[in-house]
């Protein structure tokens, strides 16, 4: 065989197929290999596992993306999945092998959507779902300070690197963890439905979950 009919292409770009649930809808589905060869077989496999799982538990899905990556010597695969009313389930998963860490992230996909058809069996969610228009930036990092006091130093308006919409949901101090939970965020800020004051959660760096509510009795207070 002629040595470049062996040579198969860098995937860096996305391979997007229809991915279709139980009920017969299809949405949107972007395969992508950082500097990995994504085959036919690859291809095949993620979109029927991947439709399977989703499909077991929703019917709608907007679209999906799974991204294979390498690092050192694991493989590693990062799934998002959209769905209507503002939930993004992501799950990742590494493996010495390609398709074991897809499977590794797969099966956490499968488990955060169980948990979330579930908790919707188990709660009464009859209110109207509130949302309010915000901006969400992403700033360039603080350079490091220099040793030469001649050179000019920061300011107090750091460089804006990109802006988007984004929008702040009316929701209990539990929907917003278990929103928090199902892996879109690090960090997320809602208006809290007990008493419309802005709250934020996040993932602390021992696993748990923080709640931050702003004190009203000392707000007042003097400093």
């Amino acid at each position: 065989m002629h040595r470049n009919a062996m040579r198969r292409p860098r995937c860096g770009r996305d391979v997007q197929a229809p991915l279709s649930s139980s009920a017969g809808k299809s949405m949107k589905l972007i395969i992508s290999g950082k500097q990995i060869d994504i085959g036919e077989a690859l291809r095949t496999h993620v979109t029927e596992r991947l439709g399977a799982v989703i499909g077991k538990y929703y019917d709608s899905p907007i679209d999906a993306t799974v991204t294979f990556s390498r690092q050192a010597h694991l493989f590693r695969t990062d799934i998002t999945v959209h769905f209507g009313a503002g939930l993004t389930v992501v799950a990742e998963g590494d493996g010495t092998e390609i398709y074991a860490s897809f499977e590794v992230a797969a099966e956490r996909i499968e488990k955060r959507l169980r948990r979330h058809k579930r908790r919707l069996k188990n709660h009464h969610h009859g209110a109207v779902r509130t949302l309010e228009p915000a901006l969400a930036y992403i700033l360039s990092p603080e350079p490091e300070e220099s040793d030469d006091s001649s050179l000019p130093q920061g300011n107090d308006h750091p460089l804006v690197i990109a802006e988007n919409e984004a929008e702040i949901e009316t929701l209990t101090v539990s929907e917003a963890v278990f929103r928090l939970d199902l892996g879109a965020h690090p960090a997320m800020m809602f208006r809290n439905r007990a008493n419309g004051g802005l709250n934020v959660v996040y993932r602390r760096p021992d696993g748990n979950i923080g709640w931050i509510e702003p004190n009203k009795r000392a707000a007042g207070a003097p400093v």
